[in-house]
């Protein structure tokens, strides 16, 4: 399979996770804790695909707390037309964050290493939501570049948006969360500077 067709399998992935997240951001919103069977029927899906894209129950209601993240991240990098500022405002909009979300990020990622092997191994555990905003800080560039051009930029560029790359640069490198975030920036327009040679 083609990286285009699988890009195309991938989306309609990240749509129905999306949608798994906004049920539960809308029922969190009411001030109650949903059960799975809440968020399914909300959501309009089997509770066997809410378990598929979030083995436990606290690691959907942790996803979907970060939903209000796109107020502040959204803005950021929309309000651009070059897709190097796009890309540029979007690192640091996530990555600026960091320091406010840093033990939800290591407990979602706890939970997600942990977890067992769903039934699809092709299917995305988490980051959806940051697929997305990569996509869409890209879409300038989308008919400019071959398609298996495009899915490789964006997947180059997750590795170095969120919350892995900035533990990766303090823990390992001991960067301070700034200088973390400004060698994300520099990586992320490395790549896209590579993805046009």
């Amino acid at each position: 399979m083609s990286e285009a067709a699988e890009g195309g399998r991938a989306r309609q992935r990240r749509r129905t996770r999306r949608a798994i997240i906004e049920a539960a951001a809308l029922l969190l919103g009411q001030g109650r804790t949903p059960s799975v069977a809440e968020v399914a029927e909300a959501a309009e899906v089997s509770r066997r695909t809410v378990y598929l894209y979030f083995p436990t129950v606290e690691q959907l209601i942790a996803d979907a707390a970060l939903e209000a993240s796109r107020a502040q991240v959204e803005p950021q990098f929309e309000s651009h037309a070059d897709p190097a500022e796009r890309v540029d405002a979007l690192v640091h909009a996530v990555q600026g964050g960091f320091a406010a979300t840093e033990q939800l990020g290591r407990t979602i990622i706890r939970a997600t290493v942990s977890a067992p092997t769903t039934s699809t191994p092709d299917t995305p555990r988490r980051g959806y939501r940051r697929i997305e905003w990569i996509e869409r800080a890209l879409e300038p560039l989308r008919d400019s570049l071959p398609p298996e051009r495009f899915e490789r930029l964006v997947s180059a560029l997750a590795l170095v948006i969120g919350w892995e790359s900035m533990i990766v640069l303090q823990d390992i490198r001991g960067l301070s969360a700034q200088e973390a975030e400004d060698v994300c920036a520099w990586a992320a327009g490395a790549l896209l500077a590579a993805a046009h040679a």
